[in-house]
């Protein structure tokens, strides 16, 4: 994954008197913020100078936007001119972090603060934090905000490849894109879902082969049917993940959903594998960054799992809010093969998650066949979400939950209440059923490992819509 890239300009006092005696505290605090940065793994550019004028803030505001930086961060360690900060803002790249040091002996929270007011009277969205940050609350919620900004920052720019179109009348499943390009910044490809079939046609032999031997070595099982699962539908869907793959290079897309049903499902096989593996970190060519890729073609689902790839770091899920089971307080979140191959054990190594793997004959729903990625997700805290509309407006429903284990026999028994032949996440919510249902707006809902509530309600405030948090 990409690392974050953050810029600092730390603001002084307008007096030449008072800027020069405290330039090496400034500096001190500027070069003790970047180190923290870069040690929890940011690459960071500070500003070449100390912003003390006019001509500083638009000198360093411009160099941090032609070094590339994902989001700013203003440092204020003493008073500085509140006006500074706003003439940067109009150069530097945003969103923007004001951050006050502990220095009790010279006014720093005043100037942030000063700051703080004047960008917002001019629209220049700003959060603010304020204290050590030696302290890990403190610096926590600094990083909160900041990937929070770097994830909506990168959403400009992306192009999503819609695949096919709408599957089976999902209104929620599909989005206007003059609204994508107005509120996201990103641009929608229609794709036809031949250009899978007729790629796959065209992947080279060997290709095919290595796939198959590194599948039939590491997954846990393989229940060839002779029917709906052959050896010759599983190397079909190897083909398609490569033409998937070669889709994603030549229209350059950054992420992307399938339709599949009616059409691929019916009559040629289904996308489970390409689906799976273009979310995994790996495949049998080795590893790769997660490419979101949204089964049904559902654009706001495949719009929510960039948005957690780009805050977490790591694979999304994607599945239907299936079944509540009252008994244990769970919810069976479960797919048609859409989960990462990754839940199955967390883990960035191939061979930690396949074994605990299972491909199943393709069921009733789907005749062309092939093989269901199943598996049972491993436990862990876990944030849930999704990105609705409502008339017209997004909003977004954030559901902290935790991912539950059972013994395996336990597991799979619950799994066969639903289909056993798709892979399960058994979730604990924080919130009654009754609660969930009677405001939740979709059959799909997506998440990540850990906790990023914070992340998410940065992300509507940064982008203008509401949210609800399900706790």
């Amino acid at each position: 994954m990409r690392v974050p890239k953050v810029g600092i300009l730390t603001f002084s006092d307008g007096r030449p008197h008072v800027h020069n005696e405290l330039l090496p505290l400034t500096r001190e605090f500027q070069e003790r913020l970047a180190r923290r940065l870069r040690e929890a793994g940011w690459e960071v550019v500070t500003g070449r100078d100390i912003v003390w004028t006019t001509e500083l803030a638009k000198s360093e505001g411009r160099f941090l936007a032609g070094e590339g930086v994902e989001a700013t961060l203003f440092n204020f360690a003493i008073w500085s001119f509140p006006h500074l900060p706003v003439i940067a803002s109009q150069f530097a790249p945003g969103p923007f972090l004001l951050f006050s040091n502990v220095n009790p002996q010279y006014p720093g929270l005043v100037g942030m603060l000063a700051s703080a007011g004047a960008l917002d009277q001019v629209g220049a969205f700003c959060a603010r934090v304020s204290g050590d940050v030696a302290d890990d609350a403190i610096f926590t919620r600094a990083l909160q905000f900041l990937r929070a900004a770097v994830a909506t920052k990168r959403l400009r720019g992306e192009t999503y490849g819609l695949i096919g179109g709408r599957s089976m009348g999902m209104y929620t499943a599909q989005s206007p894109l003059d609204q994508w390009s107005r509120q996201f910044g990103i641009d929608v490809e229609h794709i036809d879902q031949l250009e899978i079939v007729r790629r796959s046609d065209l992947v080279a032999e060997d290709r095919v082969e290595d796939g198959f031997q590194w599948l039939e070595q590491h997954v846990g099982q393989i229940r060839y049917d002779g029917k709906k699962l052959t050896p010759e539908l599983l190397k079909r869907q190897i083909r398609s993940y490569h033409a998937v793959r070669d889709i994603i290079a030549d229209w350059r897309l950054d992420f992307c959903g399938i339709k599949g049903q009616p059409e691929l499902t019916d009559h040629f096989c289904t996308m489970d594998i390409a689906e799976a593996f273009c979310n995994d970190p790996y495949d049998w060519e080795g590893a790769h960054d997660p490419i979101v890729c949204a089964t049904e073609a559902d654009m706001d689902g495949a719009l929510t799992m960039e948005l957690f790839k780009h805050i977490a770091g790591t694979p999304a899920l994607f599945a239907d809010v299936r079944h509540y089971d009252a008994a244990d307080n769970v919810w069976d979140l479960c797919n048609s093969g859409q989960h990462a191959t990754y839940f199955a054990g967390r883990s960035f190594d191939p061979k930690v998650n396949l074994p605990k793997v299972r491909f199943y004959p393709e069921i009733i729903y789907f005749p062309a066949g092939g093989a269901s990625v199943a598996h049972i997700a491993a436990p862990g805290p876990v944030t849930l979400a999704r990105l609705a509309r409502r008339q017209g407006r997004y909003w977004m429903a954030i559901v902290p939950a935790e991912f539950v284990e059972f013994r395996e026999a336990v597991s799979w028994k619950k799994a066969e209440a639903t289909t056993p032949e798709w892979p399960h996440a058994f979730a604990r919510f924080r919130v009654t059923p009754e609660v969930f249902l009677a405001s939740y707006d979709s059959n799909h809902i997506h998440g990540v490992y850990g906790d990023y509530t914070q992340e998410l309600l940065w992300i509507c405030r940064i982008l203008g819509f509401d949210s609800q948090v399900f706790a």
